[in-house]
């Protein structure tokens, strides 16, 4: 959770004012039920039309305060929650940009993208009930019993019965459904898993003709989800039936012993409105803490899943003092080992005794999963070896600041990708410094130019 909330960083004003803007926006409120009582019982009942001015000029006042209040706590609190969100996206994908091949093989591409989208969005929406409803909701609680009490003690019983008996029924409602929304949100991984190779293998789908098999894949794991939320959603809606039969029972009661206390006149009928008002707030607050649980319920875990990628620790590292010279460009195997799960005893690589000159040429040739793209991906330290040593340049790689091993290492890769940009965009990806001229120098070299050129934008083709 630290990690997290470390992320609210320039939005703490914004975090601070909702709570305040909130807090006055529920006093004024709870302040319009009493001046009401006023208006009737001193102004209406007595014909005194001064005290029905006075008294409503009051509550206009006090109602446009609140307006305000409930305004400005709205505005800060999707400044700061939607701030917050923004913040935390950003930690994320900077602390990806970190991890080695094995950190990311960890986690897979689908659940770091869940947990920088959905995840994200889950955290952002809690965060905003937790600093204005998650305020608005006891303080209202609190007020309106308060102001319950202070009007009618014995009443007020009647009251306090149905909030123990409400709160002890949205508490179990609560529980059942965090279990329900921690498994659903499981379930996103496969998800997007499935979206994932669909959309990056679709020539292989339609060339293979598995469009039919892909469809019942992703059937199977939107149903799964479906079923999920579905079973959650449904112990949710319990809520607001509970709450009508609750608030229904507390109104039929009050009404049936606010009425004898008015004819017996112990009570007056200001009052007995004001006690209604009063109820309905209170009962309110309720649901609305009952949904802030639910919320909070769904984000605790995101905020788990969110707070693994953010305590990850690379697996790859520079040394204390790490290498920036090479001397040559000769690379050696000494008696290499290597699997993606060290220590799982299955290794792709073993005793690898390999040594290649400085200028020399070499071809390494084997089957498809034989291990030739793992041999390569040792060389500019891509992943640690499991055992032995892989040196360039007479140096073992753990030696050599990561930045400056790869610099020197260049590498050809056999699947072509396309960042968002323009031609040229993607060309200085080798070097972001490179000329015009010197893109054109390498794409000319590369036989490249020639379809580039019959683009409209020529290299400014986006």
């Amino acid at each position: 959770m630290k990690e997290i909330l470390a992320q609210i960083k320039q939005y703490k004003k914004d975090s601070i004012l909702t709570p305040v803007f909130t807090a006055l926006e529920v006093f004024m409120e709870m302040l319009l039920p009493f001046i009401m009582a006023k208006i009737i019982d001193d102004g209406i009942e007595k014909g005194n039309m001064t005290n029905v001015y006075i008294f409503g000029g009051v509550m206009v006042a006090a109602a446009m305060v609140s307006l305000l209040s409930g305004f400005l706590a709205g505005k800060y609190a999707a400044s700061a929650s939607s701030g917050f969100a923004c913040n935390l996206r950003e930690a994320i994908y900077r602390k990806v940009q970190t991890y080695s091949f094995s950190n990311i093989d960890k986690f897979s591409t689908a659940g770091l993208v869940t947990r920088m989208t959905t995840d994200v969005t889950n955290v952002q929406n809690a965060y905003q009930m937790i600093i204005r409803i998650a305020v608005r909701a006891p303080l209202m609680l609190i007020c309106s019993m308060a102001m319950c009490f202070a009007v009618s003690g014995s009443m007020s019983t009647i009251f306090l019965a149905a909030i123990v008996l409400l709160g002890i029924v949205l508490g179990i409602i609560v529980k059942k459904t965090m279990k329900v929304f921690t498994e659903a949100f499981k379930k996103y991984d496969d998800l997007n898993a499935s979206i994932q190779e669909n959309v990056s293998a679709i020539r292989v789908v339609k060339a293979y003709v598995r469009e039919d098999f892909e469809q019942k894949k992703f059937k199977k794991a939107s149903g799964n989800l479906y079923k999920m939320f579905v079973k959650a959603e449904s112990l949710i809606a319990l809520n607001n039936p509970v709450m009508m039969f609750v608030i229904y029972s507390c109104i039929m009661l009050i009404s049936w012993l606010g009425a004898k206390n008015v004819v017996a006149g112990t009570m007056t009928t200001g009052e007995l409105s004001s006690v209604f008002t009063y109820v309905i707030s209170a009962m309110m607050s309720l649901m609305m803490l009952s949904m802030i649980f639910v919320m909070i319920s769904m984000s605790t875990a995101s905020i788990r899943r969110i707070s693994e990628i953010l305590k990850e620790t690379p697996d790859l590292h520079n040394g204390e003092n790490p290498a920036k010279d090479m001397k040559d460009g000769s690379v050696d195997f000494n008696n290499v080992s290597f699997s993606y799960k060290h220590g799982s005893g299955k290794m792709v690589l073993n005793n690898i005794d390999l040594h290649i000159k400085s200028g020399e040429t070499i071809g390494i040739i084997g089957s498809t999963g034989c291990g030739k793209t793992s041999l390569v991906n040792l060389i500019s330290r891509l992943y640690d070896v499991d055992e032995g040593s892989v040196c360039v340049g007479g140096k073992d790689v753990r030696d050599y600041d990561m930045e400056y091993l790869r610099d020197q290492v260049s590498v050809v890769l056999q699947k072509n990708v396309l960042f968002s940009g323009t031609i040229l965009d993607n060309l200085r990806w080798g070097n972001e410094n490179a000329t015009d001229a010197a893109c054109i120098e390498a794409c000319e070299a590369a036989c490249a130019d020639e379809f580039i050129e019959r683009f409209p934008e020529k290299y400014e083709t986006y």
